[in-house]
C-alpha cells in the first residue's frame, strides 16, 4: 500500500511507541538509545514530567486565542528569555525557519529605514537556515536550492570561519545591513570556528553599522554548554533566533531582538496565527525552568567532554577517523569517505545517530544523558566506526 505522505523523507524502518529520558521504545517495546534528540529538540528527553504536567495543565485551561489580545503565558516566556540573553524584546513563532524569516525580514525593514533599496544579507558556505524560500536561498547547499529555482535574491555568501571574507563583502557591497551566522554550524558537519570568530564579527558589525543576527537553532538552550552559545565568547547580537530545544518537542520558535534591532518592527510588520500560543509557551516556560532547576546547562559541558574524551580514546589510532570535534554536547565525528550506511548500522544495533555532510557523524544527545548511557554511546558507535573503516 502506498502512504498517503508525501515522500519527502527517507524514513527509517522503524515507528516509535513512547520515550523515557534518553531511551525510545518502538512497537516491540525495543529500547534505542537517542543520541539525536529529534536533531537538538528534545533537551530534556523524552516525557520529561515538568514538560508533561504543563501541557496537561495548559491544555485543559485554553490553547489559543490569537495574537490579537495579551497572552500570560507569552509574556511570562519573553521575560525568561530576555532575562537569559540580555536581549531586548521577542517576536514567537512555530519553527526555526519562521524564526529566521522573521531575522531577515527586519534585516531588510532595517535596511530601508536607512534608506538603501536592495538591503542584502551576509550568509555562510555550508549553512542551514530553514526550508521557507527565503530561509532556503540564505541557506549554502545548494542540493537542497535545486528545483526552487528563482531564489530569493538579497544574499552575499562567504566562506564560514573567514573574517577576511566577510570584511571584503562588506567593502565591496554599500547595501549589506547584516551578517547572519551559526554560533557553530551543525547541518554543515558540526564545524566548530576560531574561538574569537564571533567575536570579529560583533567588531565589523559595530565599524559598519551592521545587524549581527546569530542563528541559534541548534546551539541554543545549553546545548554548547551555556544557556546561548554567543554567552562563551561574552558578547550581545542584535538579532537571534531560537526554535528547536525551547519546547522540547512542542513546535515554538523566537527572534529575540537587541538595541536599534529591537525597534524596527511595529504593529502590522510581521505577525503569526499560532506563534506564541499558551500552550507552546507553557511548554517552553517548563524547559527554561526545569533547566535552571536542575543545573543541565553547566553538566552539558562535562557530558560534552566525557563523549569526546571516549572517542579519542577509541578512535585516535584509526587513520580513516579525521577529526572529533564538540561543543558541550554537538559532537561531530569526521571520517575519510561517506558514512550515511552508519545511521541504518548503528539501528540494528538500538542506537539513534545521523550522518550530515556525507562525512560527519553527527550527535545531539539530549542534556539528561547518563553516565551509564555515555558509555554505551561510545562504546557500541566505537565499535561501528572501527568494523565500518576497516
Amino acid at each position: 500500500m502506498t502512504s498517503p505522505i508525501m515522500p519527502t523523507y527517507n524514513r527509517l524502518p522503524v515507528t516509535f511507541d513512547r520515550g523515557e529520558g534518553a531511551w525510545l521504545f518502538d512497537e516491540n517495546n525495543t529500547r534505542y538509545l537517542d543520541a539525536l534528540s529529534g536533531i537538538a529538540v528534545c533537551n530534556l528527553g523524552h516525557a520529561h514530567p515538568a514538560v508533561h504536567q504543563a501541557i496537561c495543565q495548559q491544555s485543559a485551561k485554553l490553547l489559543h486565542t490569537s495574537n490579537i489580545y495579551r497572552i500570560a503565558a507569552q509574556e511570562r516566556l519573553a521575560e525568561l528569555l530576555t532575562a537569559a540573553s540580555g536581549m531586548d524584546n521577542v517576536f514567537f513563532s512555530n519553527s526555526g525557519a519562521e524564526a529566521n524569516e522573521a531575522a531577515i525580514k527586519l534585516a531588510r525593514k532595517y535596511g530601508h529605514d536607512k534608506g538603501i533599496e536592495k538591503p542584502a544579507v551576509i550568509v555562510m558556505e555550508k549553512s542551514f537556515h530553514g526550508r521557507t524560500l527565503a530561509t532556503l536561498s540564505a541557506t549554502g547547499n545548494s542540493k537542497i536550492q535545486q528545483g526552487f529555482a528563482p531564489l530569493v535574491e538579497g544574499f552575499v555568501r562567504v566562506p564560514y570561519n573567514n573574517i577576511a571574507a566577510i570584511a571584503a563583502a562588506i567593502a565591496d557591497n554599500a547595501s549589506i545591513v547584516a551578517v547572519l551566522v551559526e554560533p557553530v554550524q551543525g547541518e554543515g558537519g558540526v564545524n566548530i570556528p576560531a574561538p574569537d570568530y564571533l567575536n570579529q564579527i560583533r567588531d565589523l558589525c559595530d565599524q559598519h553599522g551592521l545587524l549581527m543576527m546569530l542563528d541559534e537553532i541548534q546551539t541554543g538552550i545549553g546545548r554548547t554548554g551555556q544557556f546561548f552559545a554567543f554567552q562563551h565568547n561574552g558578547i550581545l547580537p542584535d538579532v537571534c533566533t531560537l526554535a528547536k530545544a525551547l519546547g522540547n518537542g512542542v513546535p515554538i520558535g523566537a527572534c529575540l531582538a537587541h538595541g536599534k534591532a529591537g525597534e524596527v518592527f511595529q504593529a502590522g510588520n510581521h505577525g503569526s496565527t499560532f506563534g506564541g500560543n499558551p500552550l507552546a509557551c507553557s511548554a517552553a516556560i517548563a524547559v527554561l525552568t526545569t533547566l535552571a532547576d536542575e543545573g543541565l546547562i553547566a553538566q552539558a559541558s562535562l557530558k560534552g567532554k566525557a563523549i569526546y574524551d571516549g572517542f579519542v580514546a577509541r578512535l585516535q589510532a584509526n587513520p580513516q577517523v579525521l577529526d572529533i570535534r564538540h561543543k558541550g554536547l554537538m559532537i561531530g565525528i569526521e571520517l575519510a569517505r561517506p558514512c550515511a550506511d552508519l545511521v541504518k548500522l548503528a539501528l540494528a544495533q538500538q542506537l539513534l545517530i545521523n550522518v550530515t555532510n556525507d562525512t560527519t557523524i553527527r550527535l545531539l544527545p539530549p542534556l539528561v544523558i547518563d553516565e551509564q548511557q555515555i558509555q554505551l554511546l561510545v562504546d557500541t558507535l566505537s565499535t561501528l566506526i572501527n568494523e565500518f573503516t576497516a
